[in-house]
C-alpha cells in the first residue's frame, strides 16, 4: 500500500558506522544496546547475535571500565555487526575501544573532562576514520548550564551540543552525529526541532530512559513519530527497560506505520469481540512468534469475523477471514477455494507464509 503522506528528509551530511550509511537520505537505521555485563563477553555476544536476527542495525556496547574493555575487544572479534562504544568518564576507555575495533563512540563529552583528553579521541578518530555521537541529555548536563537554565530545558540541551560541535569543528572533525535526549517527550522534541535548524550533521534521535515495554513503547511512539513526520531523525533507538529485542521490533513498527521503512510482516488484527470465529489474539501471538526471522516485508489479516475481514484480506498480501468451523484464505485479494479449519490455523497460516516468502 502506498504511504498517504510522503515525508520530506531534512537534508543531512553521510557518515558511516561500520558499512552503515546514516543521514543524507540514507534508509534510518535502527539501533539498540546491550544490556548485559560486558564483561561477561560471551552473554553480550549471544544478545548481540539475538539482536542481529531481527534487523537491528547497530549495536552499542556500554564500557564502563578497563575489564569491559577488553572484553570488547573479544566481543568485536566474534561478531560482524557494527559496534558502538559507550564511553562516559574515562577518555582512556574510548581510545582503547578504538584500537580494539569500534565503528563508533558514544561520548558525552560533558563528562569526559577537559578538552585536551576530547582532543586525543578525536585525533585516534580522525586516524582510524570513526565516527562519534555527542550525545547531550537532559540528565546529565554540563553544572554550568545547569546553573544557566536552572533545569534541563531545549535551549540548554541545544546550548551544550553546539558547544560540543564547535569544539569539533574547530579541531576540523566532521565525522559525527547528535542527540539531545531527554525522557520528557515535549522537552525532547523540541530541543531535536531547534538543533535540526541549527546544524546539518546526522541527527540520532529517541526519548531517553522512556519506562517499561508499554509505558516506554507509548512515549516512544509519541516523540519519535512525531519527529520522523517533521522529516527529523537519521538513526534512532527506542529506549526501554525491556529486553533490547522489544527495541527493535518496536523501532520497525514505528517505522513500519509511517510507511518510511519495512522489515517482517506486518499484521494487520481485529481487537476481537463476541463475532469472531476463533481465537484472534493466540494465532497473532503465536504467529508472530513462530516468523520472528522473516525480514521480507509483507501484509498480513487476520480478522476473526466478516464485518471488515472481507475488506482487508482483499487490500493484505494474504488475509484470514474468520468463519464458522472453517475460515477463508485469501492470496492478494484473490479468495481461495480452500477454506483453513479454525483449529488448524496458526500451522496453516505459517505454511502459507512461509511459501510466500521463498
Amino acid at each position: 500500500m502506498k504511504p498517504c503522506k510522503i515525508i520530506t528528509r531534512r537534508k543531512s551530511n553521510r557518515i558511516y558506522v561500520g558499512k552503515v550509511p546514516i543521514g543524507d537520505n540514507a534508509p534510518i537505521s535502527v539501533q539498540s544496546m546491550t544490556n548485559t555485563k560486558t564483561e561477561n563477553f560471551l552473554e553480550t555476544i549471544k544478545q548481540i547475535l539475538d539482536l542481529k536476527k531481527v534487523g537491528v542495525d547497530i549495536v552499542r556496547v556500554s564500557i564502563p571500565n578497563l575489564e569491559s574493555v577488553e572484553s570488547f575487544k573479544k566481543i568485536r572479534k566474534e561478531t560482524n555487526i557494527p559496534l558502538i562504544a559507550d564511553i562516559h568518564f574515562d577518555y582512556r576507555l574510548a581510545l582503547k575501544a578504538m584500537e580494539y575495533g569500534a565503528d563508533c563512540l558514544r561520548i558525552n563529552p560533558g563528562n569526559i573532562g577537559n578538552q585536551k583528553r576530547i582532543s586525543e579521541i578525536i585525533n585516534v578518530a580522525k586516524d582510524k576514520n570513526i565516527p562519534i555521537r555527542i550525545g547531550v541529555n537532559s540528565g546529565s548536563l554540563e553544572k554550568d548550564i545547569l546553573n544557566k537554565y536552572r533545569t534541563p530545558t531545549p535551549d540548554a540541551l541545544v546550548e551544550s551540543a553546539i558547544r560540543h560541535i564547535e569544539y569539533f569543528d574547530s579541531l576540523n572533525f566532521d565525522k559525527f552525529k547528535v542527540s539531545v535526549k531527554a525522557s520528557n517527550v515535549f522537552l525532547a522534541i523540541e530541543s531535536y526541532e531547534k538543533l535540526a535548524q541549527k546544524i546539518t550533521q546526522p541527527l540520532h534521535i529517541g526519548i531517553t530512559e522512556a519506562g517499561g515495554l508499554r509505558s516506554g513503547t507509548v512515549k516512544s511512539s509519541i516523540g519519535i513519530s512525531y519527529l520522523l513526520l517533521k522529516g527529523i531523525g537519521d538513526t534512532i533507538r527506542i529506549s526501554l527497560a525491556a529486553n533490547p529485542i522489544e527495541e527493535v521490533k518496536v523501532a520497525y513498527d514505528i517505522l513500519k506505520t509511517l510507511s518510511i521503512r519495512s522489515r517482517g510482516i506486518n499484521f494487520i488484527a481485529c481487537p476481537t469481540c463476541s463475532r469472531q470465529e476463533f481465537d484472534v489474539i493466540n494465532t497473532v501471538n503465536q504467529l508472530e512468534k513462530k516468523l520472528e526471522d522473516i525480514s521480507t516485508p509483507i501484509d498480513v489479516s487476520i480478522i476473526g469475523c466478516i464485518v471488515n475481514g472481507i475488506g482487508e484480506a482483499k487490500l493484505a498480501t494474504l488475509g484470514l477471514t474468520g468463519g464458522y468451523k472453517k475460515s477463508t484464505l485469501y492470496k492478494n485479494g484473490i479468495r481461495q477455494k480452500n477454506k483453513i479449519k479454525n483449529d488448524e490455523i496458526i500451522e496453516q497460516m505459517e505454511i502459507q507464509i512461509r511459501k510466500l516468502i521463498k
